[in-house]
């Protein structure tokens, strides 16, 4: 296993994150994707890393108006209840514009889309993370899944359904009870996205060497004085005491094969 990411899979460390599937079971069929391209709208860009966002998606704002088959994994119940789920680890750039689709890429095996459909629970989405984001990353989908589901692992979460409850939430207040939960944040490194005021995502922001850091200006969440709904969720066991946070090795570049740079136009 590569050097680089070994260190940072130690994130991943069993017993270091809660959960955030309640009973996920898989289907007897595993669902198979549509190929994701470039296209005018979201064209191919070869560009510098400048850093990373894990972008979290709140699966009960998503399904409190889902409709259709492509949800049913997701939202009907039958295969789990999700809370936090991984929307993706993307690659930014060093300006306003970021690297996509920097590869051709191929379908995703079932066996890739197997391992991480309780993380991610859309095969189409993980498709679409792979061809758009992972392709500038590494020329291997279980290097990029696997890094990306480490550090989704690595997460901690507050009491959400208690955070649901209370009168007035501004996103600034949710920030920081996200941050107390995890002491490697800080407010000023996540930026929180809304749907009509009700929380839909959260964005966390690290440099090159994949630490957290302050999220650059020109990427947007809403005002920490923004009123906050948040959609209640499942259930989940909480730890009954911190445990210890894994140290991550300092100046780790990301380097996941000898071919992860974007290729020469």
């Amino acid at each position: 296993m590569h050097k680089a990411l070994a260190a940072v899979l130690l994130l991943a460390a069993p017993g270091t994150a809660l959960a955030q599937a309640a009973g996920c079971s898989l289907p007897a069929q595993i669902p198979r994707p549509r190929l994701e391209l470039p296209d005018n709208g979201e064209p191919r860009r070869l560009l510098p890393i400048g850093g990373y966002t894990l972008a979290l998606s709140w699966s009960p704002q998503y399904c409190a108006t889902a409709r259709g088959s492509s949800s049913v994994f997701q939202c009907g119940g039958r295969n789990g209840r999700f809370g936090f789920v991984l929307h993706g680890l993307w690659p930014e750039g060093v300006g306003k514009d970021w690297p996509q689709y920097c590869r051709a890429t191929d379908l995703l095996s079932r066996q890739v889309i197997r391992q991480n459909l309780c993380t991610t629970p859309s095969a189409q989405l993980l498709q679409h993370e792979w061809a758009k984001h992972g392709s500038c990353m590494t020329t291997k989908p279980d290097l990029y899944f696997n890094l990306a589901r480490a550090l989704y692992d690595s997460i901690r979460y507050p009491d959400m359904n208690a955070l649901a409850r209370r009168d007035t939430l501004t996103a600034g207040q949710f920030a920081a009870a996200f941050a107390h939960a995890n002491p490697a944040l800080k407010p000023e490194m996540m930026l929180v996205r809304t749907t009509r005021g009700n929380l839909s995502e959260l964005w966390l922001c690290m440099d090159r060497t994949m630490e957290f850091a302050r999220c650059p200006a020109r990427q947007r969440g809403v005002k920490a004085s923004s009123r906050l709904r948040i959609e209640p969720g499942p259930a989940f066991a909480r730890l009954q005491r911190p445990m210890p946070i894994p140290a991550r090795r300092p100046a780790l570049i990301l380097n996941l094969d000898p071919n992860a740079q974007a290729p020469a136009n």
